[in-house]
């Protein structure tokens, strides 16, 4: 059987939990663990919050740091973000996102940026119509042939692709999927 908690004891664990959450010290070791430094541990936190708890805490304000870099919103909207919160917890937070946000822009650039290290630097395409092939004499199939010039560790090197639609259109929704992914790690 699980003891009752008393309404003031119940209240005075959601302060501590609060000033916990909206402390410089955990908001900085949240910044850190978007910038690739070490997150807050739960151990260090687990008598706050239970695991669950601690892991919707650390999803939930690096969300916060991540979303309002990533959108470069200005800081009357940021501070919109947060205004179910009293005014002292808001500038705690926005304390913290002013002192770090080139930190957290630049991690975020870097995430996406190790993606891969090669860049694409021109490219050209030409269509074609296969008439024939050695197996069937009326095939007139389009193919697209794409050439890639792709720099990779400061060398260029030529990429040649040929294609035909069905190859093309999985290549384009491909990269519709890669970009929408870009676009979200930078939210």
């Amino acid at each position: 059987v699980i003891p009752e908690m008393s309404t003031e004891a119940f209240f005075l664990c959601e302060t501590i939990k609060a000033v916990v959450f909206f402390s410089p010290q955990f908001l900085h070791q949240v910044v850190d663990g978007i910038c690739g430094r070490a997150y807050s541990r739960y151990q260090d936190y687990g008598n706050v919050w239970n695991l669950t708890e601690w892991m919707e805490v650390l999803e939930e304000s690096t969300s916060y740091f991540k979303t309002t870099v990533g959108k470069n919103l200005s800081e009357e909207e940021a501070v919109q973000q947060l205004n179910e919160l009293s005014s002292s917890y808001q500038e705690a937070i926005m304390k913290c996102l002013k002192g770090r946000k080139e930190e957290i822009r630049h991690a975020l650039i870097e995430s996406v940026n190790a993606i891969s290290s090669a860049q694409l630097q021109d490219f050209d395409w030409q269509l074609k119509l296969a008439l024939s092939s050695d197996k069937i004499s009326m095939l007139q199939m389009p193919l697209l042939n794409l050439d890639l010039d792709v720099k990779e560790n400061g060398e260029i090197k030529p990429v040649s692709i040929e294609m035909n639609k069905e190859e093309l259109q999985n290549l384009i929704n491909a990269l519709e999927v890669a970009n929408k992914k870009v676009i979200l790690q930078l939210k």
